[in-house]
């Protein structure tokens, strides 16, 4: 999950498709006619019925509705920024627009417009008129498209195309797939220490998002691999063409720590945004790899599945029954042949406030408390019960995967300080002092891996 700030669109659609089979009801119940005293009675009973039946026919179809909304890539996103002006000043193009919760906030950004086609990095604002609605930033870069013709477009975290943007040269890989192969970026490390770092992308989102950390992935003597994975519009896609939430996902991120192996990594480290924290978690959890999982890096993660759907319910006025009529669609086996899904998604088996104890991997999260998309009450909670596997960082202002955006130097600090810890040398046993281990000399043997 990356920009967007709904699973679903337009509450008052939502609202409307429901209020349409309620007012059917009504005026199935008023066309009942019954003539004598036990007019009422019977038109009564009959209405009742009707309403029921008509009532539970409608909530299903808006629980399918959510729940196939949920699972289903968008191919296209909203454009739901607007552009007043491009104008050109003396220190290069400024942009005005329509102020919104997110054009609003100081940092940097990426602006896609013209279908996704057009991408500019956004900078600082330059002024900001509540009374008008308007504030006017400044472009940064241009990478692609005509930003002079833009009058819509999305906001979003992903403020470089490439690594070539962030000055890192890197190579174009193919990791072998589920149905293929998947394109990925690898930006190698002047100093390799054995341990690489898989980047994983939220849901919505593409593997730009993720060079916001490759130069201090780097930085700490890592290499980076970022990724694609199925559904995402560059991967192979899903038999069944639907997310898995993370249930299915991780088998890519499995993929792709078996080509860093492959490739001279002994370790790995995984970063995921929003979503792909969730794929992060199940690969840590389901892997044959996770003894070689160092540490994970979460930026507002999804710790729990069943807390966010009902998020977005309630975002969407949808009941919160018949939310969880939608979440019971999804993780059920007979619910298969409404929503598309080969196989049920198990929202509990995500739930890692209740799995806690179980996360055995030492994780960083990072969360915005002003998240509007994944609310971070669950990455709370599962810091709190499990401290000695989980640090838990939080920001303001950031919403929802742009901690980064909006204080990329304090965010790259706090990576660096605890993946420095995790990453320090391992002493071996029996070891006298493990206080100051050889730096110069990294454990030279891989774990094995079980059978």
């Amino acid at each position: 999950m990356a920009s967007s700030s709904r699973l679903l669109p337009d509450p008052q659609r939502i609202s409307t498709a429901h209020g349409k089979a309620a007012r059917a009801v009504a005026n199935s119940a008023a066309e009942v006619s019954v003539p004598g005293s036990a007019k009422w009675a019977v038109a009564g009973i009959i209405g009742g019925s009707a309403a029921a039946g008509l009532l539970a026919a409608g909530s299903s179809a808006l629980a399918l509705y959510f729940a196939r909304r949920v699972i289903t890539p968008a191919r296209v996103r909203e454009e739901d920024q607007e552009v007043l002006a491009v104008i050109r000043g003396a220190h290069g193009l400024q942009l005005i627009l329509a102020a919104t919760p997110e054009a609003t906030v100081e940092g940097v950004y990426g602006f896609f417009f013209d279908g996704g086609r057009g991408h500019a990095r956004i900078g600082r604002i330059v002024s900001y008129s509540p009374a008008e609605r308007t504030v006017q930033r400044e472009v940064e870069a241009v990478y692609s498209g005509d930003l002079s013709t833009a009058r819509r477009g999305y906001w979003s975290g992903a403020a470089y195309p490439d690594p070539a943007s962030i000055g890192l040269p890197s190579e174009d890989v193919d990791i072998e797939v589920d149905g293929g192969t998947a394109p990925a970026w690898l930006v190698r490390t002047p100093q390799e220490s054995g341990v690489w770092a898989i980047m994983v992308h939220g849901r919505g989102a593409s593997r730009q998002e993720c060079l916001r950390a490759v130069r201090t992935a780097r930085d700490l003597g890592m290499s980076s691999l970022v990724i694609t994975y199925r559904n995402d519009g560059l991967a192979p896609s899903a038999q069944d063409g639907r997310y898995g939430l993370g249930s299915t996902e991780w088998r890519d991120v499995e993929a792709a720590i078996g080509f860093a192996l492959e490739h001279g990594a002994r370790e790995v480290v995984l970063f995921g945004w929003s979503m792909g924290g969730a794929i992060c978690l199940q690969t840590a959890d389901l892997s044959h790899y996770h003894p070689l999982i160092r540490a994970m890096v979460l930026d507002a993660p999804v710790i729990n599945w069943v807390n966010v759907l009902a998020h977005h319910a309630e975002l969407n006025r949808i009941p919160s029954a018949v939310g969880r009529y939608g979440q019971l669609m999804m993780s059920h086996k007979l619910g298969r042949r409404l929503t598309g899904l080969a196989a049920p998604v198990d929202l509990k088996a995500m739930d890692w406030v209740s799995r806690a104890v179980e996360l055995r991997t030492p994780t960083l999260i990072i969360h915005s408390v002003d998240d509007e998309y994944v609310p971070y009450g669950p990455s709370a909670a599962l810091a709190e019960k499990n401290p000695e596997m989980v640090t838990f960082e939080t920001f303001d202002r950031a919403r929802h995967t742009k901690e980064w955006n909006v204080d990329p130097e304090r965010w790259e600090r706090l990576v660096t300080a605890w993946l420095g810890q995790q990453l320090a040398p391992r002493a071996n046993p029996g070891q006298p002092n493990p206080e100051a281990p050889d730096s110069e000399s990294p454990n030279p043997e891989a774990p094995v891996l079980p059978s």
